[in-house]
């Protein structure tokens, strides 16, 4: 049974940093991609970073690139989103997903992804 199960959401206020993150077990195959996605409040999930199992080929949205780093530590299987410069639009409720080996910009679709987390919340004041 695949779990998959996030920390370290909170809040800060614009300009801080905060580290999330995603412990995976569970999967069978070692092809599998982890990925991050948001949910703001009454719009849909979409994808902000996701990388491949063993910490390769990372993929960013735009808007978060050049301020959140994906990374995984593959001694106890744990993927990381490391948030820096945070804006208050990137207050949302943040998900990890693990999913099967995909490519390009499949990585970011959330439809992609099979097997998810509950969810943390992550909240930027001005």
């Amino acid at each position: 049974q695949v779990q998959v199960v996030e920390s370290g959401g909170g809040s800060v206020q614009a300009g801080g940093s905060l580290r999330l993150s995603c412990a995976n077990s569970g999967y069978t195959s070692i092809w599998k991609v982890i990925g991050w996605f948001r949910q703001h409040p009454g719009k849909g999930r979409e994808g902000v970073a996701a990388i491949y199992n063993g910490g390769s080929g990372p993929v960013y949205a735009d808007s978060v690139k050049g301020r959140f780093t994906i990374s995984q530590d593959n001694a106890n299987n744990t993927v990381y989103l490391q948030m820096n410069s945070l804006k208050p639009e990137d207050t949302a409720m943040y998900y990890c997903a693990v999913g099967p080996w995909l490519y390009g910009s499949e990585r970011l679709s959330p439809e992609k992804y099979n097997d998810w987390g509950q969810g943390i919340l992550v909240t930027v004041s001005s």
